[in-house]
C-alpha cells in the first residue's frame, strides 16, 4: 500500500518482531520517556537496530486519563512484546506504576535527541504556544493529536487544532493529523488545512478485526479511492493542487443567514 506503519510501544509484538515481518517497509517506532531512563534508552536502540525511519514521542499521556469504558468493560490484558514481565502482572498496572513519567520536561526531549540518530516526531500537540516550544527544541515533525479523544474531557478535535499548529510551525517542520480520520474526505480536509499526512488508528482496528490482513488492506484501499474521488470532485489533479481554500468552518455559512 506504500505507506507507513507506526507501531506501539504497548503493542502485542516486540520492536524486533515487527521489524522481522517487514524489513523493507516504512516503520517509525512510538515511544515515550520512561522513570527509568534505560528502558528508553534499550527501545531506541532496538528501533535503531531494526531499521526504523524515526521515533514517534508521544507527550499527552505522562499519566493515563480516566477511561470509565475500560472500566465499565473490564479491558482484558493484552500481550505486550516489549513487555513481558507485564503478562504476569496485568499490562494496565504495569505499565501506570512501573513505566511512565509524570515528572518529563522538554529537557528530557533534548536528552533524547541526544543520543539518537533517528529524527523524532513530536505527538500529543494541540496549540500554537507548544507548536513552537517543540520546534525550537528541535523536533523534527509534529503529529497534532488528542489520543482519540480518551485522555482529557474537552480537549479541541484535532482538525480543529490543526491549522493554528500549521500557522505556528511556519514550515520549519512536517505537521500530521491524528484522530478522527474515517474517510477520504477526512483525510482531504486535514490536507488542505495544513497537514502532510495523516494517521489512521481505529480503522485500522477494524479492519483487522473483521478480516485480519486482509481487512487492514481493505480499509486501506477505500480510504485511497475515497481520497481520489473526493480529489476529482474538487478539481484536484495532485495533492499540490489541494489548497486550504477548500475547507470553511460551518459559521462561515451560518453567519450569511
Amino acid at each position: 500500500m506504500n505507506t507507513c506503519v507506526v507501531v506501539s510501544t504497548f503493542s502485542s509484538y516486540s520492536v524486533e518482531e515487527v521489524a522481522d515481518a517487514v524489513p523493507m517497509g516504512l516503520k517509525w517506532s512510538q515511544v515515550y520517556i520512561y522513570k527509568d531512563r534505560d528502558v528508553t534508552m534499550d527501545l531506541v536502540r532496538k528501533a535503531e537496530r531494526g531499521g526504523y525511519n524515526a521515533l514517534v514521542l508521544t507527550v499527552d499521556m505522562i499519566v493515563i486519563g480516566k477511561k470509565v469504558s475500560c472500566e465499565r468493560h473490564e479491558f482484558p490484558r493484552i500481550r505486550m512484546g516489549n513487555f513481558p514481565a507485564a503478562l504476569e502482572r496485568g499490562a494496565r498496572e504495569y505499565t501506570v506504576t512501573e513505566l511512565l513519567d509524570d515528572s518529563v520536561t522538554w529537557e528530557d526531549f533534548r536528552w533524547l535527541k541526544k543520543f539518537t540518530k533517528l529524527p523524532v516526531i513530536i505527538k500529543g500537540i494541540l496549540t500554537d504556544v507548544d507548536a513552537n516550544t517543540a520546534v525550537e527544541n528541535g523536533a523534527d515533525g509534529i503529529v497534532v493529536s488528542n489520543h482519540g479523544g480518551r485522555q482529557l474531557d474537552g480537549a479541541p478535535a484535532s482538525i480543529d487544532a490543526l491549522p493554528e499548529v500549521v500557522k505556528a510551525v511556519r514550515g520549519r517542520c512536517e505537521v500530521y493529523l491524528d484522530g478522527g480520520i474515517r474517510t477520504g474526505t477526512d483525510v482531504i480536509k486535514a490536507l488542505a488545512l495544513g497537514a502532510k499526512a495523516v494517521l489512521i488508528g481505529r480503522p485500522v482496528l477494524y479492519g483487522l478485526a473483521f478480516k485480519g490482513e486482509e481487512g487492514v488492506h481493505q480499509v486501506l484501499q477505500i480510504l485511497k479511492e475515497e481520497l481520489s474521488t473526493a480529489m476529482a470532485l474538487t478539481g484536484c489533479k495532485s495533492i499540490e493542487d489541494i489548497q486550504r481554500s477548500l475547507v470553511v468552518h460551518r459559521r462561515y455559512y451560518l453567519s450569511n443567514l
